[in-house]
């Protein structure tokens, strides 16, 4: 497959196309099939775990070989790293940058600053999982040290564009990676708690569970919704953006990432060839200079093109690059790996189209629905083509079952419907009706065809380079060629020129010797002779100088970049001022209340809660709760002006308290400060952090960081600190009780508040699934706002139910319907110094409100202990309360 880029042809940005490579197979695919770059992980610290991932030895040849093909490598350090891993985790840097890895995709603010205390030019890719969704983002990224940021997958095409703009006014530009094709996490990438609360695995941490592919029941108002066959309500379609490809080229993003770390090296190899093809056909149409000028058709791709037309040429003009692209990728496509293939969040939200919800798994091509069966024998009005040697699925719309299905013996034509048959007892036709769908799974013939596209050691994917020849009677021929990545190589002929009596060096002459490099990595792009007069060489001399040229710029090509790397300095550097417990000793512990309506805060002012939080679906509800607790400190002033007139003894309430802090939105996008507008006009005491727009916008306010900011090390959270001046953060929902101690013994514990008592926010998901199966609409323009009028929770397959709530960007929380509580662990936080204690509400009445409070006050004054508080709420409370992940500390620390 040869490349048809030459860079002096450039106009327009052309975005590099990254594949991923969970193993040496799939790097092979990948590079065989016109990946510009790969990113891969190795055996720690990155958000594929499951993955086989390659090792630290593996690096020096891995890099060599990826440089030699032209190709870039960035490995994935995207996880939170936890205090006692820092040291590890920097040796783990230095490998990577010693080897001369071309960037590191990072999570954890800390390690971002880790690197740039190692090295001053490495590059840092801000990954997807910093939940970058706006140009207060990029901005934050690139005050980091980062040079590119990966957007979040739920960002539109307009949204982009305005990201765009916005960075380009403030000159904060970085540039920016988008996912094109591949799984869609229905949870915003970093937010995701649900494994982490369910199973004591993080996503921040690589071990996903993908519980949202799981099926659920919908509970609207205690009752069951009926959406018959629709049960995998949290799954979404796979994205495709194969026809926007032209608006994400035009949207100027550098780069364009394909998902599957896990996935096989035919699926590396099969989408990579695919969008590889698109997106050099898209190029082309774009730097057309006369759009009406047909297309040129060009040199195509793999020795044995899977769309090829027959003549072996690639032919754009009739595939309609970019814009509905034709039957045969979209086939390809499916057959690499599909739960339905969708543009995602590109074209803006369609609640109706990202999640059909009738099955989580892999499906592949649909073939139609079985209209009879006969005598062993399927009949069906056939929608793609099905061949002896397919392999196929009976879905009978109850995916989680065992389904039926297998080879296909045979195929008979009938009119417009087609008669399957299967080999004998391949099938048991009892459990196949009538109206059952009709999946094709497997084509081995395709599979074939894609493994030959990376099989052996000849390069099969060329790049090309452009040659200069220069020469005249007497002297040597020179020929300078240049590679796409800004290598040049000089060879000089060992003969000098002569004059040529017949079949001088002519351009065509030239091209025909120097472009014989099959089985190099190069083909040749543009020839330019600057040879004076009618001049000759022999053939073996210019075959000699071809294979020089060849063997020189793979050397080039082959050396490790050469990053700069500090010997003498390390994560100590970096580390705060080791903490003293003397005045946080001196304090007695406080209790702070997260409520989510008033009646809850009526409650928990009743109670005497000094610190009050609240976090309410509208905004606009912010200012009647400040007022309530402004009425609170107005009763304490008088309180305490006539127990000062009768000069009391008695403790006096103070008239500062209670405090009251309200939470903008988790996720803050282009054109939503309204929303940010809205919060600050509650003109309440402080403000909840949840993202970096927050971070800029409330930066004259007092603030607290929330948990969103996953702050797990002292790297990040002294980052916080020293540049925000944030009052406390809220540590990590992703540490258990053994690294908590940790982050607090390597911090001043005054820094930090804990939760100890939450139903875990699972997703957080721009995903409205009121909107989706409560409604026919397809955002909040037209969906009648059911999430207004119903409570609605999950019911997932244990029998558990998730109370799910939308905020004022439509955007669904999932909570655990099973409260969490580390009470058992307060005393040991007391005694290191920890003082703010969390404890957060969601549905529950004012009564248990009142109670869950006052056994967690009696918890605070000593007055009864953490075993028996749990005991308490879940015998008397009917909470459901559990330990939650801050206990998982024997398997995980």
């Amino acid at each position: 497959m040869k490349s048809d880029r030459s860079p002096s042809q450039l106009s327009l940005q052309r975005p590099e196309l990254l594949a991923p490579a969970g193993n040496w197979d799939c790097a092979k695919a990948a590079v065989e099939n016109g990946a510009d770059a790969i990113y891969f992980g190795l055996d720690r610290f990155n958000a594929r775990m499951r993955a086989q991932n390659f090792t630290e030895a593996d690096l020096p040849q891995l890099m060599a070989f990826l440089h030699r093909r032209g190709v870039k490598g960035y490995v994935t350090v995207n996880t939170l790293i936890f205090p006692k891993e820092l040291a590890e985790a920097q040796q783990y840097l230095r490998t990577i940058i010693a080897a001369g890895v071309d960037a590191a995709i990072i999570q954890d603010i800390g390690i971002c600053r880790l690197i740039r205390q190692l090295s001053p030019d490495f590059p840092i890719h801000a990954s997807t999982q910093m939940t970058i969704t706006s140009a207060a983002g990029v901005e934050f990224a690139k005050s980091l040290g980062c040079q590119l940021v990966v957007l979040a997958r739920e960002c539109s095409l307009k949204e982009i564009n305005k990201i765009q703009q916005q960075i380009a006014q403030q000159e904060t530009s970085l540039p920016l990676e988008v996912f094109v094709h591949g799984a869609l996490c229905v949870a915003y990438s970093g937010q995701c708690l649900t494994s982490e609360a369910l199973g004591g695995r993080s996503a921040n941490r690589g071990e996903c569970a993908q519980a949202c592919r799981m099926p659920y029941d919908l509970i609207a108002d205690g009752k069951v919704v009926d959406l018959k066959e629709r049960k995998y309500l949290l799954s979404p379609q796979d994205l495709a953006g194969l026809d926007v490809l032209p608006d994400l080229v035009k949207s100027g993003v550098t780069c364009l990432k394909i998902e599957g770390r896990l996935k096989a090296p035919e699926y590396v190899a099969n989408v990579t060839r695919v969008y590889r093809q698109a997106l050099d056909g898209v190029m082309t149409e774009l730097e057309r200079p006369n759009p009406l000028t047909p297309f040129p058709t060009r040199e195509g791709g793999i020795k044995a093109p899977l769309s090829a037309m027959p003549n072996g040429r690639l032919a754009p003009t009739e595939r309609g690059w970019g814009r509905g692209q034709s039957d045969q990728e979209h086939y390809n496509l499916e057959m690499a790996f599909s739960r339905g293939l969708y543009t995602g969040w590109f074209g803006g939200i369609n609640n109706q189209e990202l999640v059909h919800a009738r099955f989580g798994k892999k499906r592949g091509v649909y073939l139609g629905e079985v209209s009879r069966i006969h005598n062993e024998e399927v009949t069906v009005k056939l929608e793609a083509p099905v061949k002896p040697g397919d392999g196929i699925v009976f879905d009978c719309g109850h995916p989680e079952a065992k389904e039926e299905g297998g080879r296909v013996y045979g195929v008979v034509s009938k009119g417009k419907e087609s008669v399957l048959t299967f080999g004998r007892n391949d099938l048991n036709l009892r459990r196949v009706h009538i109206g059952d769908r009709i999946w094709k799974t497997s084509d081995p013939e395709l599979d074939k065809q894609v493994r030959q596209s990376f099989a052996g050691e000849n390069a099969q994917f060329q790049r090309p380079i452009d040659l200069e020849i220069y020469g005249e009677v007497g002297q040597a021929l020179i020929a300078i060629a240049r590679d796409q990545i800004g290598n040049i190589v000089q060879v000089e002929s060992a003969i000098s020129l002569v004059e040529a009596h017949t079949k001088p060096l002519d351009t065509d002459r030239l091209k025909e010797q120097f472009g014989r490099l099959g089985n190099t990595p190069f083909c040749l792009g543009t020839l330019t002779n600057h040879l004076s007069g009618a001049i000759m060489l022999p053939v073996s001399e210019l075959n000699r100088m071809r294979r020089e040229i060849v063997a020189q710029l793979e050397e080039l090509r082959s050396q490790p970049k050469r990053w700069q790397l500090a010997s003498d300095v390390s994560c100590q550097n970096l580390l705060p001022s080791s903490p003293t417990l003397r005045e946080a000793k001196a304090t007695s512990p406080s209790l702070i209340v997260l409520v989510r309506n008033l009646k809850q805060l009526q409650a928990a002012l009743k109670a005497g809660i000094e610190t009050l939080y609240c976090e309410f679906e509208d905004p606009r509800a912010y200012q009647e709760a400040v007022q309530m607790v402004r009425q609170q400190q107005q009763k304490n002033k008088a309180e305490n002006s006539s127990l000062l007139t009768h000069n009391s003894a008695l403790p006096t309430p103070n008239s500062q308290f209670p405090t009251i802090w309200v939470a903008p939105p988790r996720i803050t996008k282009p054109g939503e400060n309204w929303i940010l507008q809205q919060v600050r006009a509650s003109e309440a005491d402080g403000y909840l952090i949840r993202n970096y727009d927050q971070l800029q916008f409330f930066a004259a306010d007092r603030c607290i960081g929330d948990f969103s900011l996953n702050v797990a090390n002292p790297l990040t959270a002294d980052y916080f600190q020293q540049h925000f001046g944030l009052e406390r953060l809220t540590a990590s929902y992703d540490l258990n009780i053994t690294q908590l101690q940790d982050l607090l013994t390597s911090c001043p514990p005054q820094w930090f508040e804990v939760t100890i008592h939450q139903h875990i926010p699972m997703f957080h998901m721009e995903h409205c699934v009121f909107c989706a199966f409560l409604s026919t609409g397809t955002d909040y323009t037209n969906c009648g706002r059911p999430c207004e009028k119903q409570e609605v929770k999950l019911k997932d397959r244990v029998g558990s139910e998730h109370v799910i709530k939308a905020d004022v960007g439509c955007r669904n929380t999932v909570f655990n319907g099973t409260a969490q509580t580390g009470a058992e662990y307060v005393q040991r936080l007391i005694e290191l110094g920890l003082r703010d204690f969390r404890i957060e509400f969601v549905n529950e009445t004012p009564e248990q409100v009142s109670k869950t409070i006052h056994f967690y006050s009696q918890l605070l004054q000593g007055e009864i202990t953490g075993s028996q508080l749990w005991r308490e709420l879940k015998l008397q409370n009917q909470l459901g309360v559990t330990r939650g992940p801050m206990g998982v500390s024997a398997l995980r620390s």
